[in-house]
């Protein structure tokens, strides 16, 4: 599957998940590992800093990125009382921003370098394929905490 339908398959399973019960959105994929509900909180957040860096890789030249701290976004901006409206109307619009940047650049522009704090000299292309890789990782988790009940 090209980058951009795995972008569109990966929202809309994503999407689905946003609208199930508060049983379901409590279950987690292991011991001490984050509920669906805050494993959707996340995916918006890290969505909207993809598309930062996104925009950011494109618009300016050799940029340097820090790093974020999941655990710490997820205690601090509440991730068990943030409403997941709010958090899919995020994540869904910072998606189709990805996505269409990702139509227009991912090809022409993919060699583009930025320097990640953490991770060092990266480029457009790797951060475009880290957003597909990062939902579909979020996803199995999801799929995994559905299954088990817990």
């Amino acid at each position: 599957m090209n980058l951009i339908g795995q972008l569109e398959s990966t929202c809309s399973e994503t999407l689905k998940f946003f609208e199930f019960t508060d049983p379901e959105l409590g279950m987690r994929y292991g011991p001490g590992k984050w509920s669906v509900r805050e494993l959707l909180h996340h995916l918006c957040d890290a969505e909207t800093v993809f598309f930062d860096r996104i925009r950011r890789v494109i618009s300016e030249p050799s940029p340097v990125i820090w790093a974020f701290d999941p655990d710490a976004w997820a205690s601090s901006l509440g991730y068990m009382d943030r409403p997941l409206q709010l958090s899919k109307d995020i994540y869904r619009s910072a998606r189709e921003g990805i996505i269409y940047y990702a139509g227009r650049h991912y090809a022409s522009s993919g060699e583009l370098e930025f320097v990640h704090s953490n991770t060092g000299v990266r480029t457009l292309k790797d951060e475009f394929d880290k957003v597909a890789d990062h939902n579909q990782h979020h996803l199995e988790h999801i799929q995994t905490a559905l299954k088990s009940g817990t």
